[in-house]
């Protein structure tokens, strides 16, 4: 009998077997994925080693020896605008991806945990806002704030940045999730308010789902291009992105700007590389760590 089980255990380990993919596919379609996302980064870095002779004359993947001065060059041109623009970057990443990230933490409770009239209506437009691209929404928005007055100031390109579909969508199924219904029910039978038990017992529990909205958001606007390109005319109110936009065409006449253009890329990725590192211990596996034990 105990021959008999053996045997058939092990015939259906290679039927399951048969049907999986080996190992070593998707190994490999993860090395090529990788080395797709990696290559560019690595090319920057080793271009920014470059001073403006070696740029053009040395081997694609071969360092160079011009990186001090490359950086030194950066920071002092235009009296340090590379700085200013840093600055702004910060200012724009920080504080809209802070008020995007609660706003999305709140809305997303809200939507999870109550009940209420044009509940399901909301979460379906939010929805439907996910499937609208932010480029069919730069020009109405510049014709908004231009109307208010806000047109090239800081709040053009914090105010839009606030409000977004995806992040609302992620806080609301995160919270469905982590956050259990009785939980909430017991801390009513205690005498906890509403606004206290968001504060205090649903707030302590989203913080990976806000973790992983905040760096969600943080991310998509250091990198956003179009909107602080649309809405702001003043270059000390740029962003990077755009200064060193700047930068690519002004170095159409001034080929020396291209190596100032290459290392301030690679600094401009250094922060997102060091903000994953640091925040990247807040993402927990367990939903509802700290809840009921």
């Amino acid at each position: 009998m105990t021959t008999a089980t053996a045997t058939t255990s092990r015939r259906h380990r290679r039927l399951v077997g048969a049907g999986r993919p080996t190992g070593a596919v998707p190994t490999a379609l993860l090395l090529i994925g990788a080395v797709y996302c990696l290559f560019p980064v690595c090319w920057v870095l080793i271009a920014a080693t470059k001073s403006p002779g070696e740029l053009f004359s040395t081997a694609t993947l071969s360092f160079g020896t011009g990186f001090l001065d490359n950086v030194t060059e950066l920071f002092a041109y235009r009296d340090g605008v590379f700085w200013l623009w840093a600055g702004n970057t910060l200012v724009y990443a920080g504080g809209g991806a802070l008020l995007s990230t609660a706003v999305s933490a709140v809305s997303g409770y809200t939507l999870a945990k109550y009940r209420f009239p044009g509940r399901d209506l909301i979460f379906s437009l939010l929805i439907g806002g996910i499937l609208v691209p932010a480029v069919v929404l730069a020009i109405p928005q510049y014709l908004l704030f231009s109307r208010i007055g806000l047109a090239d100031s800081y709040w053009a390109v914090l105010l839009p940045q606030i409000l977004h579909p995806y992040s609302i969508y992620l806080a609301r199924v995160y919270a469905a999730a982590a956050i259990p219904d009785s939980l909430l029910e017991a801390g009513r039978i205690d005498g906890a308010g509403e606004f206290g038990l968001m504060s205090r017992v649903a707030m302590p529990l989203m913080v990976p789902g806000m973790v992983t909205i905040f760096l969600f958001q943080f991310v998509a606007i250091w990198n956003n291009f179009l909107l602080p390109f649309i809405m702001l005319g003043d270059d000390g109110k740029f962003p990077l992105t755009v200064g060193l936009y700047t930068l690519l065409a002004a170095g159409a006449n001034q080929p020396a700007l291209y190596n100032l253009i290459l290392t301030g890329a690679f600094l401009s990725i250094v922060p997102l590389i060091a903000l994953f590192l640091t925040m990247q211990r807040y993402w927990k596996t367990d939903l509802s760590s700290g809840a009921v034990k």
